[in-house]
């Protein structure tokens, strides 16, 4: 049995939710102590309480007595069985971190998957649906079928309620093989390597702002664009930042942009899109106009460095490398140094990092 330092770099969840993910699908044992110990309030939080047991319905895992606040926890897992379910973190913590756990086993499981689920939709230090749909999911496309992700409801702190959808079909499925590292072996066969060096032209940039419906007679979405459109104006692109208003449970509001790049005259690619992305979300007392412009300013940012994976999405991308390949990251966060910790554990060979490039040896 694998056993994991939960007080790893900056000692947060993320070790723990990766984790999960990857032992899920490896069908490797794990045993993790001192859980989020750098943290404030130290142990599981009902995010990844929720995502235990998640993966205890979808994998039949075994796994010790665990609560809100448990600092060690014993994770054994069987063969995937997805089913169409409905999880409910019951808080507003983030959903998307919550996938974290459970979307990378999914997406090679024996059958497709529907998963709801209820929490938090745009959280701070947590990538919003947005970013989700428009920056993490394209690079995921290649190694399914299908996937889609769809927004029901925003879920905003402190009553969350938002409600996502995610729709599966695997490509590959892990339980057709002998072993992981056929498995493993196999994908790498069939599915072109993450390639992502060079950022490439800026083609065009999107974005999506967003707010309660309550919040409409004060124009909040349009001011949160209309400010982010003003401080990107310098770079003489094409902008299209959506405006949306919804029902949600608590007041909130935020913006999330991304640009386009290509390095083959106008061809987005789909095989490696280059999508660099960038937000904010609103605060009290903090004009609308603040909120868009320091969206603007941090997307301004990532497109200031010569690399074509922004410095949230790179975390992310990591454990997707254990398929072959390498990407080159706006800037390495304590997150990706974390994951490629973590996913070197659960595999044959290493993740390593040299010069802002993170790659399979």
């Amino acid at each position: 049995m694998l056993k994991l330092d939960g007080t790893y770099l900056e000692g947060g969840g993320q070790i723990c939710r990766n984790a999960l993910a990857l032992s899920t699908l490896t069908r490797t044992p794990f045993e993790i102590v001192d859980i989020r110990a750098g943290r404030k309030k130290s142990g599981l939080k009902p995010q990844h309480l929720t995502a235990i047991k998640a993966l205890k319905e979808l994998c039949s895992a075994k796994t010790s007595e665990v609560q809100v606040g448990s600092s060690k926890l014993i994770f054994e897992p069987g063969q995937m069985n997805p089913k169409p379910m409905t999880v409910d973190i019951g808080t507003a913590g983030s959903t998307t971190l919550l996938l974290q756990a459970i979307l990378l086993p999914l997406c090679f499981a024996r059958k497709s998957s529907k998963i709801t689920l209820i929490g938090g939709t745009d959280n701070p230090f947590a990538m919003p649906f947005d970013y989700l749909k428009e920056i993490y999911i394209p690079h995921l496309q290649k190694f399914v079928k299908k996937i889609d992700a769809r927004l029901m409801r925003r879920g905003y702190y402190p009553k969350g309620g938002g409600r996502l959808e995610l729709d599966i079909q695997p490509r590959f499925k892990v339980d057709d093989f002998d072993s992981f590292e056929t498995f493993r072996e196999h994908v790498k066969k069939e599915t072109p390597d993450i390639s992502l060096l060079e950022k490439g032209k800026l083609i065009q940039i999107k974005g999506v702002a967003h707010a309660s419906a309550e919040l409409q007679n004060r124009q909040v979405a349009e001011r949160l664009a209309q400010a982010a459109e003003m401080h990107l104006k310098k770079l003489h692109m094409p902008t299209d930042i959506r405006v949306e208003y919804s029902k949600t449970f608590s007041t909130g509001c935020g913006i999330t942009l991304w640009a386009i790049c290509s390095s083959d005259e106008d061809e987005i690619s789909m095989v490696n899109p280059v999508r660099l992305g960038a937000g904010a979300l609103g605060e009290r007392r903090v004009p609308s106009e603040e909120v868009g412009k320091k969206a603007a300013l941090n997307l301004l940012g990532e497109l200031e460095k010569n690399a074509p994976v922004d410095k949230h999405l790179a975390d992310n991308l990591v454990p997707w490398l254990m398929f072959g390949g390498k990407f080159k990251a706006t800037g390495i966060t304590n997150h990706t140094k974390t994951n490629i910790w973590t996913t070197s554990h659960f595999i044959k060979g290493k993740i390593e990092l040299k010069d802002d490039i993170v790659s399979l040896d």
